[in-house]
């Protein structure tokens, strides 16, 4: 997701991490082997008069899975669970709003699984996680076609 919202306009930072877990300073092992409660995720910094959270919105649903529980592509378990988090009511209601667009569009034959939860405590995931997609591109490359990140995401949203 960081390489998602990087590309967008008007973000001035998109950092790894985890959130809506019950550990606190979790690692990315305790992380991923689903024992913090916590979703990886991505805290996102932006310029709100280059680009609207509207748009940040449109840039996550169009890189996630919103159909599937518990998982992301290749990823299963709760910490790959797809998750808007709001800090504030306007941002729960534009999540909202842009959630039950996609409803209301019945693109899927299934529902939108896709947790929309208040913000809480984000932990920065490890250094050698941040911009993972910059520092090892061909590893990166690798899992967003072999895991079929990337034909999936065609698939559901089309050609992107």
């Amino acid at each position: 997701m960081e390489e998602a919202f990087e590309k967008v306009d008007g973000v001035l930072a998109a950092v790894s991490g985890y959130m809506g877990g019950t550990v606190a300073n979790p690692t990315y092992e305790e992380v991923s082997a689903g024992r913090t409660g916590h979703a990886e995720s991505v805290e996102v910094t932006y310029d709100p008069t280059k680009v609207t959270y509207q748009k940040l919105l449109e840039a996550f649903w169009r890189n996630v899975d919103p159909v599937t529980p518990n998982a992301q592509f290749c990823d299963h378990g709760t910490q790959y669970r797809a998750a808007i988090f709001y800090s504030t009511d306007e941002e729960k209601r534009l999540a909202e709003d842009s959630k039950r667009a996609i409803e209301e569009a019945k693109r899927f034959p299934k529902p939108i699984v896709t947790q929309l939860v208040q913000a809480s405590i984000f932990y920065q995931a490890e250094e050698y996680h941040q911009d993972y997609y910059k520092k090892n591109p061909l590893r990166y490359k690798y899992y967003k076609y072999g895991c079929g990140r990337a034909q999936r995401l065609e698939a559901l949203w089309g050609k992107l």
